[in-house]
């Protein structure tokens, strides 16, 4: 081969190296980093209704999934190795930065809601079921069931205050509950528990927005606290406490 022609070829080949430089760098952008969170609940951080309860036997179904997905302003996705997402880091700039997942939510809600009935004072056993079948008889006088309507969170980099970056958390959860007295149909009882909190908390400290410190570390704690408020509002009710204070129960 002449050496003008290998000269051409060795260009060319530069050439085309630098033009796909160019694609990859013009591309997608990459995938947002994730992170694995932990959702749980937290013992006795609501207060009032501890042992308010009779002492009488529950069993807690598995809640079922139904939230909405969420759409892809908010940076919604498909679970991750079967853990389901439940919110998003945005940068200060408003782009995404990082997607946040939490083991299957079931299950941690299930744990939450036995323990809030346990500290109202009942005894709470879990099943492995996930549906309420009416007309049979069980060893527990209450069966609740739980749909899992909202469980999100959103960390949002604002501008930087005056000792560097600051960030606000909100944290949503939305839980759709029904009791009922086996064997029958029709719900006992019925509602809904919600809570919405803020990390840090609006107005605290009476300290200006931007001066404001978070109290929690991680994302997961803050919807932690939300699951916690709303879990334990449930057995804070009124109306199903004097529900089951005046339901005449005899033993099995």
């Amino acid at each position: 081969m002449r050496l003008w022609e290998r000269g051409r070829i060795a260009l060319l080949a530069a050439f085309l190296s630098m033009l796909a430089g160019c694609a990859t760098l013009g591309g997608a952008p990459p995938p947002a980093p994730t992170s694995v969170q932990t959702l749980e609940y937290y013992p006795f951080q609501v207060k009032g209704y501890q042992n308010s309860y009779p002492h009488r036997s529950i069993l807690v179904l598995v809640p079922t999934d139904e939230r909405k997905k969420a759409d892809d302003t908010e940076g919604g996705s498909a679970p991750l190795d079967g853990n389901p997402q439940i919110g998003v880091s945005i940068g200060k700039d408003g782009v995404l930065s990082q997607r946040l997942y939490s083991a299957p939510l079931g299950p941690i809600v299930q744990l939450a809601i036995a323990r809030a009935a346990e500290e109202a004072g009942m005894s709470a056993v879990k099943s492995s079921d996930a549906a309420y079948r009416a007309g049979k008889k069980l060893p527990q006088e209450y069966v609740v069931l739980g749909r899992i309507r909202e469980c999100w969170v959103k960390k949002n980099r604002r501008a930087d205050g005056r000792y560097g970056p600051v960030w606000r958390t909100t944290a949503d959860f939305v839980l759709d509950v029904e009791i009922y007295k086996p064997p029958f149909s029709v719900p006992f009882w019925a509602g809904t528990a919600a809570d919405t909190y803020y990390d840090p908390p609006v107005g605290s400290f009476g300290l200006g927005a931007e001066d404001e410190a978070g109290i929690y570390d991680e994302p997961g704690q803050v919807l932690s606290v939300a699951l916690t408020r709303a879990v334990a509002g449930i057995f804070r009710r009124s109306d199903l406490r004097d529900l089951m204070l005046e339901d005449d129960i005899h033993p099995h």
